[in-house]
């Protein structure tokens, strides 16, 4: 058992990346994630970890990313604005294949928007921020102990597939304050990533094990450690060649995309005997639950899955949980105008997918998730 603590969520996300292993974070204050950057503060110097306010977000990425590749665990965090900055270089962290940690807690736009009120309106820029064809791992907790947990496994995520990982929270569930166990080491999970292990001479920074992913060496290593975010080769240098571009984007792609097995994680409710399912995550995967209990009460073979795992969207999890059931639809609940419904109307093309969605600065609510509900289940 570890020690229960009665904290925001904020607070717990710092707490599970400590207990990953983080030692560095940088970061710039942004509403409604600054609780981050100042648990972050207290918590990192303590334990021989550094902080560092940065002048903005795009520097506060490059910070991340250079501490990692110099051997530390590293993370920031911000909100949606924030995240646009980012975009640059964790298109970087992406092709350079650098693990680290982006805290993302959502908050209404576009563009400073509605900035101390709710949303869901990330989705997408998790998913498509950056430029060019790429792939990403987007986790989403819905309580403060999912913080802390998916916090954790985040990193785990992030060293074992050598990426950049994304912890997408909203404004909700970054303030809720809650009980939470926080874990010792025992109890946990902790995954570092691979080295490399043969002569110095011989090694290649972006020569990739069976598994599709290389061991990373870190700065002032015996090992050279070369990063490049332009397409390189095994040794780390300009290649441009197609037949170079295509080797190289297919197994970035393929070393997330073809372990959905393993990253991708749901909780389901209720789904068992459910005519109608409701996909959710964050602050609404709660409010998913509740209007399935009163549905069931109205008569309503209702179920929800709530998502852990944002992006890669896990379709094997979910087509699993549904496999054997009565459902359908699928009823997609978010704070936004539509982005997760998109995929899942593109994914799901052997069901109806009905949609309910709220971007007003308010959280939706269960009864007006069950509104919904009893008119499609009608």
């Amino acid at each position: 058992m570890g020690k229960v603590k009665f904290l925001q969520g904020n607070q717990a996300c710092v707490e599970g990346a400590v207990a990953a292993g983080a030692r560095f974070f940088a970061g710039y204050p942004i509403t409604p994630s600054s609780e981050v950057a100042q648990a972050a503060s207290e918590k990192l110097p303590p334990l021989g970890g550094y902080y560092v306010q940065m002048e903005d977000e795009i520097a506060s990425m490059a910070a991340i990313i250079g501490a990692s590749l110099s051997g530390l665990k590293s993370f920031t965090a911000t909100s949606g604005p924030g995240l646009s900055l980012m975009q640059e270089n964790l298109g970087m962290g992406i092709m350079g294949e650098v693990p680290c940690v982006i805290i993302d807690v959502a908050r209404g736009g576009p563009s400073t928007g509605l900035a101390t009120k709710q949303a869901q309106g990330d989705v997408m820029q998790t998913r498509w921020g950056t430029h060019g064809d790429h792939t990403i791992i987007v986790v989403t907790p819905a309580s403060v102990q999912e913080c802390f947990d998916l916090t954790v496994r985040a990193f785990n995520l992030s060293e074992k597939y050598r990426t950049p990982v994304i912890v997408l929270t909203d404004k909700t569930i970054g303030h809720l304050r809650e009980k939470v166990e926080i874990k010792d080491s025992s109890q946990l999970e902790i995954i570092d990533r691979k080295r490399p292990t043969g002569p110095p001479e011989d090694y290649r920074p972006y020569r990739a094990d069976e598994d599709g992913i290389p061991p990373l060496a870190a700065y002032g290593d015996r090992h050279l450690l070369r990063i490049n975010s332009s397409m390189h080769g095994e040794e780390g240098f300009i290649n441009q060649s197609p037949q170079n571009a295509t080797a190289l984007n297919k197994r970035l792609y393929e070393k997330i995309e073809k372990n959905v097995a393993d990253i991708g994680r749901i909780k389901t409710f209720n789904t068992e005997d459910a005519d109608i399912v409701i996909l959710a995550f964050g602050i609404t995967a709660r409010s998913a639950v509740r209007a399935v209990a009163q549905a069931r009460q109205a008569g309503i073979k209702a179920g929800a899955i709530q998502l852990q795992t944002l992006w890669p969207l896990p379709v094997p999890q979910i087509r699993k949980a549904l496999a054997g059931t009565p459902c359908r639809g699928l009823v997609v609940a978010e704070m936004n105008m539509g982005q997760l419904a998109l995929e899942v109307e593109r994914v799901f093309k052997d069901m109806e997918v009905y949609r309910v969605n709220k971007w007003s600065g308010e959280d939706l609510l269960p009864r007006e998730i069950l509104d919904r509900l009893k008119e499609v289940s009608q």
